[in-house]
């Protein structure tokens, strides 16, 4: 009797790119007629620079029907941005999530589907999927709670812990024959203002890992909070505008989550903070509706606080009149606003207004893509064209970097060595930029002594699972 088991793992997207996570694994068959399935991690768009339109709207380098199931890290565009064109093109099979990500991936592809619509409109092309498939797609959703083990077909289950990243994120622990693999979607910057943190995984034999930032260190945690203050005290003394292109999805609630307890706590005076993002106003109701996924300290909070999004001088702009209506409230102030990496969204509304004084700061606090104008503006451009106007910069540009949602290179490292101190034979390192990834691969053969690669596009591994 053959007792032996293979999978194959292929890396078609989120390799050479931080966006774009593709990849798919199904069991190798050692028998005659034995059946194959396959599962899909994340289906992700690509983002950041020229490329990433034409690879979106770029057939599936597979056959969308033969993918069986399809597993959700988290909800970030970069992980689910492409579901609905995979059922478009034909799949038709379940797609698991955590509860929270499967209510937040209805409010991105809402989102999503009107800048599709628009580029395609401005663009003569054809959308790259429709409502339908929105809807479609959504109706092949099945919840799934943390730990909850779920059976597969051809021998597969799978198991989702805590990632820590966003929301409902979750890392993929799937077991085949007698090895698990762990696929884990993007690790949060732990301790998170709002989530618990990363779990701990240390039973696994192979690891598909992130590497946003695998190649440097966050600065101390303590100081994002004092840079953010310093950033608030100097442009109220300027009597400016303090502008932050900021992620709809974890880092505008962080941010909110912060400034709430800033404010009510005394320790900034009283100032108005406008949330100029529909997508980040009803992303922050769903973040209401699951207080029972924040941590410890959140939670304590909650017992004094009801509502820690909500506090003196918060206001929602949600329709265009409130949005344009910001400019008429008097100085100083804070835009909170998307696109985080100010490459579409109010927020380049705002930066075509307010770039040129002075007085004005711009504040990033997330990752910016390679190619964004968030990252243009971040390498130190003095000059841009924003929406058919020439600016000349003469805001300040600052970046806090410990507001990342993303594990260090340290951590990402240490994240590791759990797994490697037992059985941990092989890494996969993807999604990050082509050095970071090479770099953490190169730390985790140093440090940790375990085989790290960075797979390229469409390579795919056989590994042993017996």
């Amino acid at each position: 009797m053959n007792n032996k088991k293979e999978m194959k793992v292929t890396f078609y997207g989120g390799v050479g790119w931080v966006t774009g996570a593709n990849f798919v694994i199904e069991n190798v068959p050692q028998t005659p007629g034995e059946k194959v399935t396959r599962i899909m991690i994340d289906c992700g768009m690509y983002q950041g620079g020229e490329d990433a339109g034409p690879k979106n709207r770029e057939d599936f380098a597979y056959t969308p029907a033969d993918i069986d199931i399809m597993i959700l890290t988290h909800a970030h565009a970069d992980h689910l941005g492409r579901i609905p064109k995979l059922v478009r093109d034909g799949f038709q099979g379940k797609i698991y999530s955590t509860k929270a990500s499967a209510e937040l991936a209805e409010i991105m592809f809402a989102d999503s589907l009107k800048i599709i619509n628009y580029e395609a409109k401005r663009d003569g092309i054809e959308p790259m999927y429709n409502e339908a498939d929105v809807k479609h797609a959504l109706k092949l959703w099945k919840q799934v709670p943390f730990h909850g083990r779920v059976e597969l077909p051809s021998g597969f289950s799978f198991t989702l812990h805590v990632a820590g990243h966003i929301l409902g994120s979750a890392m993929i622990k799937m077991s085949y024959g007698n090895k698990k693999m762990l696929f884990t979607g993007d690790l949060g910057n732990s301790p998170d203002p709002l989530l618990p943190d990363t779990e701990i995984i240390d039973d696994v034999d192979y690891m598909l890992i992130e590497s946003v930032y695998g190649d440097r260190n966050h600065e101390d945690r303590d100081e994002r909070v004092a840079k953010l203050k310093s950033a608030i005290m100097e442009t109220m003394s300027k009597k400016g505008i303090l502008m932050i292109p900021s992620f709809a999805l974890e880092r505008t609630q962080n941010l909110l989550y912060i400034l709430n307890n800033l404010v009510e706590s005394g320790e900034i005076p009283k100032i108005p903070v406008f949330l100029d993002s529909p997508l980040g106003i009803n992303i922050t109701r769903v973040f209401k509706n699951n207080l029972d996924l924040m941590n410890d300290d959140v939670k304590l909070r909650l017992k004094t606080d009801p509502d820690v999004f909500d506090f003196p001088g918060f206001v929602e702009t949600y329709s265009i009149d409130d949005s344009k209506a910001i400019m008429r409230q008097k100085n100083p102030k804070i835009i909170i606003s998307s696109a985080g990496m100010s490459h579409a969204g109010r927020i380049v509304h705002h930066e075509k207004q307010y770039l040129g004084d002075k007085r004005n700061m711009l504040l990033f606090v997330g990752y910016q893509a390679v190619g964004t104008l968030g990252r243009i503006i971040q390498d130190g451009a003095k000059h841009i064209k924003l929406l058919g106007k020439e600016i000349d910069i003469k805001a300040t540009v600052r970046t806090i970097s410990g507001y990342s949602a993303h594990k260090d290179s340290e951590h990402l490292v240490e994240f590791i060595s759990h797994s490697a101190n037992k059985n941990l034979k092989k890494v996969f390192v993807a999604m990050g930029e082509t050095k970071s990834s090479l770099f953490l691969v190169q730390r985790i053969r140093d440090y940790l002594g375990v085989n790290a690669v960075a797979p390229n596009q469409d390579d795919d591994v056989i590994l042993d699972m017996s």
